[in-house]
């Protein structure tokens, strides 16, 4: 099942994260967040002004409300719908990069590595408590940023 949560110009530029608060704050009382794992897409309506060449992780407005989104809810990449690209674009939010035409988007290799560490150290955290297996997820998470995380560093992580 996949849970859509609209996102408007207003929403967007007065940094409101009601429309996600809902929906996440209902799943976590009715403690069925490990039920919705990759479910979560944002239908984002954010008007620009005719002519406007910009891709959405290039509008500020946009970036700043993601920034305010994943501090309020740093786990938040483990509901994203990763089949529908919805976990890359997170990323683009939050991660400096340009875009190419012939190449796609490319990312600040260094603030990508910083992003990717920091969600792996949430994640392993905040699914264990869950109760939910992460090394596997976690992985597959950053097969989608382009990298190859080693067995070695979970356990230097459940060790630590």
């Amino acid at each position: 099942m996949t849970i859509t949560i609209a996102l408007n110009t207003n929403t967007i530029n007065s940094l409101d994260l009601s429309p996600v608060t809902t929906v996440i704050e209902k799943l976590l009382q009715d403690g069925a967040i490990a039920s919705h794992e990759q479910e979560l897409k944002f239908d984002i309506n954010y008007e620009l002004e005719p002519g406007d060449p910009r891709e959405l992780a290039e509008i500020p407005e946009l970036r700043l409300w993601f920034v305010r989104l994943d501090a309020r809810y740093p786990w938040l990449p483990f509901l994203l719908n990763w089949k529908s690209g919805e976990f890359v674009r997170y990323a683009a939010m939050l991660v400096p990069h340009q875009f190419s035409a012939k190449e796609g988007i490319q990312y600040n290799l260094e603030a990508l590595e910083i992003f990717l560490m920091h969600k792996l150290f949430v994640l392993t955290d905040w699914l264990k408590q869950q109760g939910i297996p992460s090394q596997f997820r976690i992985q597959s998470m950053a097969q989608l940023l382009g990298y190859e995380l080693e067995d070695a560093l979970f356990e230097m992580i459940v060790d630590g």
